[in-house]
């Protein structure tokens, strides 16, 4: 939330936080301070399982729609095929991007050494 700047105390307070945040950027350029991060970052493999999982997420979901609606409960028509779509896209998304990984991959491997 942005507070309002209406009093100098308030201003004082951004200043401060101000120089807060440059001290703290100029310790990160320091040699003892690389490798030594405080914000832990989703490894690859932590990426691709998400990724992954909210692809089978979005299958699911419209396999779960394709059902109902057959079974005659209240879902329009649209809402169905508008998830099976979702579904498709990332289905093929994924499988381009697995596909792009694998011939950087193999790129990688015909470099010579």
């Amino acid at each position: 939330m942005i507070e309002k700047v209406n009093s100098p105390a308030n201003i004082q307070a951004m200043l401060q936080t101000l120089k807060q945040y440059e001290t703290e950027a100029k310790s990160g350029l320091n040699p003892e301070n690389v490798g030594k991060s405080e914000i832990s970052q989703p490894s690859f493999l932590d990426a691709v399982k998400s990724a992954v999982g909210s692809v089978n997420d979005a299958a699911q979901a419209a396999g779960i729609r394709k059902t109902a609606y057959e079974k005659g409960e209240d879902i329009p028509l649209t809402d169905v095929v508008l998830s099976m779509q979702r579904s498709s896209v990332a289905f093929e998304a994924t499988l381009q991007i697995r596909n792009k990984m694998l011939r950087a991959y193999e790129e990688v491997l015909r470099m010579p050494v």
